[in-house]
């Protein structure tokens, strides 16, 4: 245990001791988020407003109740999109010891092999949650300027989202980036995972609009579920104001569909429960660590 904690902090300090490379994970989140807020804003207000009009042409929705629908959406995008990709970030400095030859120093040492792998990955969630809990923090405060509906219990359960998705994305990313061994190859698989991350996982586009068998494809992805709960978790206040206010249940739960908080399996009449999308994610994720730490050892052996 000593050496693991010892190995821990000698990583989350190499991460924080690169100043660069910690300043534009910092910022990458609220970059993201102004950009959501610039250029999808209105988009998010047109698409929701034009939805219940259609559906109901006397219904008029408030402004707090729409700026809270709007920057409900925005927050889980960019949170299920930034816990993800900022990970492979956080990991570079696997392949920084792999260049420099500490790699092969700790081969040689009497350290084990699962206790380096847990080292990596200990300090790239701790890493990673630090700048997680800084856009998780943005992210408030721009949704109690644009409509705060969020209890006590929401804020928890948001909360649980993004420590899962952290971890779900320390686990991928620490597989990957296990079989590469420059700054530069960590950085292009990065661009590939931040540019292609958002789509799969129904961030930027939501997959119920997408092809039926694309759908059927992407709810095998456990990032799916990620980001519906963060849609059921930052978005719950506004459509139960939006029932309270008088719209029909119906045109509710066809919001929530068209936007991913319900999501159906192919062929299903029921969306898939909160409690199964917790569990799709978190025994994901601990597979994800086991062959992580699996695949450190095999090697070892397999060097020996």
């Amino acid at each position: 245990m000593t050496t693991l904690l010892f190995v821990t902090k000698r990583n989350i300090k190499l991460f924080f001791k690169d100043k660069g490379l910690f300043f534009v994970s910092l910022i990458t989140p609220a970059i993201l988020l102004i950009l959501y807020i610039t250029f999808l804003g209105n988009v998010y207000r047109n698409i929701f407003v034009d939805a219940l009009r259609a559906a109901d042409p006397d219904f008029v929705i408030d402004e707090k109740t729409l700026g809270s629908l709007v920057g409900g959406q925005m927050i889980s995008s960019l949170l299920a999109v930034c816990c993800v990709t900022v990970s492979f970030c956080s990991n570079m400095v696997m392949a920084q010891d792999k260049a420099s030859g500490a790699a092969a120093d700790f081969a040689v040492s009497p350290v084990k092999k699962s206790t380096l792998a847990l080292g990596y990955y200990i300090a790239t969630f701790f890493n990673t949650m630090v700048i997680a809990l800084f856009a998780l923090a943005a992210s408030f405060v721009y949704l109690a300027a644009a409509g705060w509906m969020l209890n006590t219990a929401d804020v928890f359960l948001i909360l649980i989202d993004v420590t899962l998705l952290v971890m779900f994305g320390t686990a991928m990313s620490s597989i990957v980036n296990f079989f590469l061994s420059t700054q530069a190859q960590i950085s292009a698989v990065g661009s590939i995972v931040s540019s292609m991350y958002g789509f799969i996982c129904g961030a930027y586009m939501p997959i119920s609009q997408f092809p039926e068998w694309l759908q059927s494809v992407l709810m095998f992805l456990p990032g799916t579920y990620g980001t519906a709960l963060l849609r059921n978790h930052c978005m719950r206040g506004p459509f139960e104001a939006l029932q309270s206010a008088g719209a029909d249940s119906q045109i509710v739960d066809r919001l929530k569909a068209s936007i991913d908080c319900d999501i159906f399996i192919h062929g299903a009449s029921q969306p898939v429960s909160q409690t199964a999308m917790f569990a799709v994610l978190g025994i994901t994720t601990l597979a994800l660590i086991a062959v992580y730490v699996i695949i450190n050892i095999s090697l070892k052996r397999k060097n020996r």
